[in-house]
């Protein structure tokens, strides 16, 4: 079924990133020299500055603090074409994610959610909820006890107007720490899931990503599975996905790999920007894969 979606609402943390780029491994216990820059970040707030720079009409509902860096976020992303729908929290500060990426462009994170664990169900604006709109979660608000009230409700609000759902599962430490039971029962029947392998492998038990997708898109519809330099694998089971039950791989674009940081939160927005519109899933993943290309070839997690 062909959608037109008139706007895409993404529900997720805004943070800043201070990425080292290190020029060799880190030394245990002695210096490692890096380039260290400051850039904008957050898997929701990244999902959001890309579709709008793909020329996505997009809301943001998120968290920051009531200092600088939250500044400098809603200011960048606001330039970015963003919609904010954001709360400023007085008490608490901007969340902040240090990035180690090394010379081989694969990062580490060492995350503090700050703001974003603050989250609460009155930060989300019910406006923004309407028939014919999109629902993209980024999975950090639901698997954080913090901010899970407002992630429900999101997914509630969205459900009742009949808007299109998808979700991205963030992280496999977080959906363990949650459980991969109540994970599945809260997002079961949205409109397409965007785990990466790990994840995917950790919903599903299943090493092999095709057939995670195809277990995946019988809960979900549809199914993506990101891996890495591998591409992505996908399945649809003829529900939300958009189509009949098929599978398929697709190849990673080439690219002069300086950051991965924020690549799957590209690739989403470049396959969102084009299933929403209404083509086909491969053709939907292979657009999120040139978004991706573009995403690894510079600094940051989000457009350069």
């Amino acid at each position: 079924m062909t959608r037109v979606v008139a706007r895409v609402v993404v529900l997720g943390d805004i943070v800043v990133d201070v990425v080292a780029a290190m020029s060799v491994p880190v030394a245990s216990g002695s210096d490692s020299p890096a380039h260290i820059r400051y850039a904008a970040g957050g898997a929701g707030a990244n999902v959001a500055a890309w579709l709008a720079d793909l020329g996505e009409p997009v809301s943001l509902i998120g968290r920051v603090g009531a200092d600088d860096a939250g500044n400098r976020c809603l200011a960048s992303l606001t330039a970015a074409g963003v919609e904010l729908s954001v709360a400023v929290d007085p008490e608490a500060t901007t969340g902040t994610v240090i990035v180690l990426v090394d010379p081989d462009g694969e990062r580490s994170m060492v995350p503090d959610r700050g703001a974003n664990l603050g989250l609460r169900p009155a930060d989300v604006d019910k406006r923004l909820f309407v028939p014919g709109d999109h629902l993209h979660l980024s999975g950090y608000p639901l698997l954080d006890a913090g901010s899970r009230a407002a992630a429900v409700q999101a997914l509630t609000l969205a459900r009742a107007a009949g808007m299109t759902i998808s979700v991205d599962p963030a992280s496999t430490a977080p959906i363990l720490a949650y459980g991969t039971d109540r994970f599945l029962a809260a997002t079961e029947g949205t409109d397409l899931l965007l785990p990466n392998r790990s994840e995917a492998e950790l919903l599903t038990g299943r090493s092999d990503p095709h057939a995670a997708a195809e277990e995946l898109a019988k809960r979900y519809g549809a199914a993506v599975v990101t891996c890495g330099a591998q591409g992505a694998a996908w399945a649809t089971d003829g529900g939300g996905g958009g189509g009949g039950k098929a599978a398929g791989q697709v190849p990673a674009q080439p690219a002069r790999v300086v950051d991965t940081t924020g690549a799957g939160d590209a690739f989403a927005a470049g396959l969102l920007a084009s299933w929403l519109a209404g083509r086909p899933l491969p053709d939907a993943v292979r657009a999120g894969a040139v978004v991706a290309a573009r995403a690894v070839t510079h600094v940051g997690a989000q457009p350069g």
